[in-house]
């Protein structure tokens, strides 16, 4: 392993995030809505996450810079690095799958919205949400540079921390005593951690 083929990993990675998703938004903006989220609100989180997981490492994976910022490269940590990221983008092809229709990039409810609980949803509430940690966890272990490994940590976590409770407020008011069943035998997103 060699910082570059961390580097095109980590790009094979966003490109493989891509492909997953492609599909399931071209379908979900065909889907009717009944509630959306405050939606500048909503943009101003998706370009802080994007920003921290594609924006500033592209930008160090394909100029170098802030080369500054550069650590030891690691052999050993870039390959965990390579783990951890097909284990996120088999997670996020997962929670996709499992959705179905009820997915949606936003906060929204669509028409005919169902309560997902089975598949990766059976054990933890927000398995996507999982999916970017670790997502974010792979980008720091590949990209041996502290700003642009830590990026993702930072722009992903600042929009789970201030949406994630927000989310859950709309499935309580969409889904009521189910979703109150459903949160009480499963975790946020760690399974085993409540």
């Amino acid at each position: 392993m060699t910082p570059l083929i961390a580097k095109m990993i980590w790009a094979v990675g966003v490109v493989g995030w891509f492909v997953i998703r492609y599909p399931h938004q071209r379908r979900s903006r065909r889907t009717p809505k009944r509630v959306r989220s405050d939606r500048v609100r909503e943009f101003v989180l998706m370009t802080i996450s994007s920003t921290g997981l594609g924006i500033v490492p592209a930008l160090y994976v394909t100029t170098g810079f802030p080369a500054f910022a550069d650590y030891t490269f690691r052999p050993w940590q870039a390959w965990l690095g390579a783990l951890v990221f097909a284990a996120a983008l088999w997670l996020f092809y997962r929670t996709h799958k499992d959705l179905g229709r009820n997915w949606s990039v936003t906060l929204e409810v669509r028409e005919q919205h169902a309560l997902v609980t089975h598949g990766v949803y059976r054990h933890v509430r927000h398995p996507m949400y999982s999916a970017f940690w670790l997502w974010a966890v792979a980008q720091a272990l590949l990209l041996s540079n502290w700003i642009a490994g830590l990026a993702g940590l930072v722009g992903f976590g600042t929009l789970f921390f201030l949406r994630v409770g927000r989310e859950e407020r709309l499935m309580y008011e969409t889904f009521g005593e189910e979703y109150r069943r459903y949160v009480a035998r499963t975790s946020r997103v760690v399974p085993g951690i409540f």
